[in-house]
């Protein structure tokens, strides 16, 4: 009987991998290239001086991580509707949600272009130096493009990946890094195009892959979650506008608080060679952080799917999983950080005191890799339960009233430098996650059930509701 009852655990393992992997993996891939477009980049741009190179890491870390954030985040809010629309068979909804949340990022995207406009003032005004402040504003201009295509790309890859649809989004990104180093190496190493060059490749590249997901859900591929557009996308913007705005909180102070020790690290002496350090240590994190948002994304879309379906048991069995695969992976990185040392430094850049200041941090960037493992799992499952505003409170309470302040006490007062920002850092995921580990812990899962099913009776417009709609907005 034990054996039996052993043999059938192996085999919910087994399939529940199968499916977290069937989402995670993609999701990975995606992610992974997308992110190592901006790290390609970052090397063209490093090699053409360490001003250069720290002017890309200011608007990489700070505006671009923070229009990022703001985007990534509010299209979380399509993914705790799609993924528990589709748990639930209401598919014909999800293309509704998709197309509601295009037009609040494409609003959000656009009142966040004067922090690309205006960038180099703004890093004068916090206290940055010229030169570099200068470089970083010329170079945001060219991200301006690259910000309309991400309000467009993070919502069409939650919409494909809550349906187990998203292995297209990973070839298609896959395609378009390969694309991205041929044509950097053309436009910057051959032609000699410099910063235009290397952005210039950024914009194609970026939006090949949005062009793309878009001829595949429009294609007819996603037939029953897209059935056309519907003027009904433009009512009831308020609720589903409330949740971007939480998940939009959620993650913008994750991805916020490394920009603000990048700021911190500004004010310091010998600030070019720290704050192109600590871009570099960030990439290394931002990098492993990828691999593991394949777990962010398994276990929210897992978790929705689950609570949508009404099994509270498979949404805990699922989390239980992936926790463990997730874990295992962040060892495995945590070894690695360890053993590479100053190897990780020479990627980016060939100056010898950026390279002595990456190393003299490599302990500290071992355990934030680590961290990750943990971090993404349940982030993501909060998510999937659509319980962003809570983990907006965690994250405010353990970054900026904890977090930051230790930071800057270690790195100023105890004049620990940046180890010391580095460490208060570490000291606000740590509390995080411990908060969120114990609130999963605690949940009552079946009354997640019950305020998914609440939930999506509110958005609710039925497959004839939605064509009749779609009749009258034809006609008119």
């Amino acid at each position: 009987m034990e054996e039996r009852s052993e043999m059938k655990m192996k085999e919910r393992i087994w399939e529940e991998n199968k499916k977290i992997w069937r989402v995670g993996f993609p999701a990975m891939l995606a992610r992974v290239t997308q992110f190592g477009m901006l790290v390609v980049t970052q090397a063209f741009i490093g090699n053409l001086g360490e001003d250069q190179l720290a002017g890309y890491a200011l608007i990489q870390i700070i505006s671009v991580r923070f229009a990022n954030g703001i985007l990534v985040g509010m299209s979380s809010a399509t993914e705790t509707l799609c993924g528990q629309a589709f748990g639930a068979k209401q598919q014909h909804m999800m293309g509704m949600y998709l197309q509601k949340s295009w037009i609040i990022n494409f609003i959000t995207a656009t009142l966040l272009l004067p922090v690309f406009i205006f960038s180099s003032k703004i890093f004068q005004a916090l206290g940055q130096e010229t030169q570099v402040s200068e470089i970083a504003g010329y170079i945001s201009y060219w991200f301006i493009p690259v910000l309309y295509s991400f309000c467009f790309t993070f919502s069409v890859q939650k919409f494909l990946q809550t349906q187990m649809k998203n292995l297209v989004v990973g070839w298609l990104s896959a395609a378009s890094f390969v694309v991205h180093v041929f044509l950097s190496w053309i436009l910057v190493s051959v032609l000699g195009w410099g910063i235009p060059g290397a952005m210039t490749s950024m914009i194609i590249s970026n939006w090949f892959i949005l062009v793309g997901m878009l001829v595949y859900v429009f294609g007819g591929w996603c037939p029953l979650s897209w059935t056309g557009f519907s003027s009904a996308a433009f009512s009831d913007l308020f609720p589903i506008l409330k949740l971007s705005i939480s998940s939009g909180v959620m993650l913008c102070l994750e991805f916020w608080y490394n920009a603000v020790l990048v700021v911190l690290a500004g004010y310091m002496k010998n600030a070019t060679t720290l704050v192109s350090a600590m871009s570099i240590c960030l990439n290394v994190t931002a990098w492993e952080f990828m691999f593991c948002f394949a777990f962010l994304v398994a276990s929210s879309v897992r978790v929705s799917n689950e609570l949508g379906r009404g099994d509270a048991k498979a949404a805990k069995f699922a989390i239980k999983v992936i926790i463990s695969i997730s874990i295992s992976v962040g060892i495995v990185f945590f070894i690695l950080c360890l053993a590479l040392d100053k190897q990780i430094a020479r990627i980016f850049t060939n100056v010898e005191t950026v390279i002595q200041a990456v190393s003299k941090l490599s302990v500290l960037l071992a355990f934030s890799v680590l961290l990750n493992s943990f971090q993404t799992v349940l982030t993501g499952v909060a998510v999937g339960a659509g319980r962003q505003s809570m983990v907006a409170y965690i994250n405010i309470t353990s970054y900026y009233i904890v977090g930051v302040p230790l930071g800057v006490v270690l790195g100023y007062v105890a004049n620990l430098q940046i180890q010391g920002i580095w460490i208060g850092m570490i000291v606000g995921v740590v509390m995080q996650v411990s908060i969120l580990g114990y609130i999963t812990s605690t949940t009552d899962w079946d009354q997640q059930v019950k305020r998914a099913s609440d939930r999506l009776g509110r958005f609710m417009i039925t497959s004839n509701d939605e064509n009749s709609q779609r009749e009258r907005l034809l006609i008119s």
